[in-house]
């Protein structure tokens, strides 16, 4: 009997309100789970998991999106497990769209567009990031206008706020000094296993 071929999906993921885009396009196992398309996005985009996330999807002949992400009953909403979800329930025909928000407090949207099925690659190790163009905003700096807001301080040595942000970024848990926005190399992109990630999430 032939092998079964492995399958890969391939997204473009955009970051929504920034002007000239942040971008990525990567592809994940066929079988890979809501959750770990997360860590993929996360992982590609250079977000460090610190916040809750929801993804977004409006099946046909429903008049309201699927959440599918981490439940939570403080938001009072329906989310399934993305853990338990796998992304082959929902994402079906190429050309469908997707959102996906990150930090709840920041509300980072991303626009997820499906791309394709296509075979995977010998020897290509998977998840894997093809291409993207800038940077991804640091962590917790207040979302879009609080990120626009940053750009312009960093512009301007004159700044009465300059000197504060540039140690910020500094002592950031992350350290993001020096600040490039426009830097991007999809090789430095590193994925995590999933599975370690869902257990130091959730010490599970």
């Amino acid at each position: 009997m032939p092998k079964k071929p492995n399958l890969v999906y391939r997204f473009q993921v955009v970051l929504l309100g920034i002007d000239p885009p942040v971008w990525r396009r990567i592809e994940v196992p066929a079988s890979y789970s809501f959750w770990d398309l997360h860590v993929a996005i996360q992982d590609a985009m250079g977000w460090l998991d610190c916040h809750l996330h929801v993804f977004k999807i409006k099946p046909k002949h429903k008049s309201e999106p699927v959440q599918i992400g981490i439940p939570d009953e403080e938001f009072g909403a329906e989310i399934a497990a993305g853990w338990d979800t796998p992304i082959a329930t929902y994402i079906i025909e190429v050309g469908q769209a997707a959102e996906y928000e990150y930090d709840f407090g920041d509300g980072w949207l991303h626009g997820i567009l499906f791309e394709g099925i296509l075979l995977a690659e010998d020897g290509v190790k998977y998840p894997r990031c093809l291409e993207g163009e800038r940077a991804c905003p640091p962590e917790d700096c207040g979302g879009v206008g609080g990120y626009l807001d940053l750009l312009e301080t960093l512009a301007d040595p004159n700044s009465e706020e300059h000197e504060d942000m540039v140690d910020w970024l500094k002592n950031h848990h992350k350290s993001y000094h020096p600040f490039d926005p426009d830097q991007f190399d999809p090789a430095q992109v590193e994925f995590w296993n999933p599975k370690k990630r869902f257990k130091m999430a959730f010490g599970q």
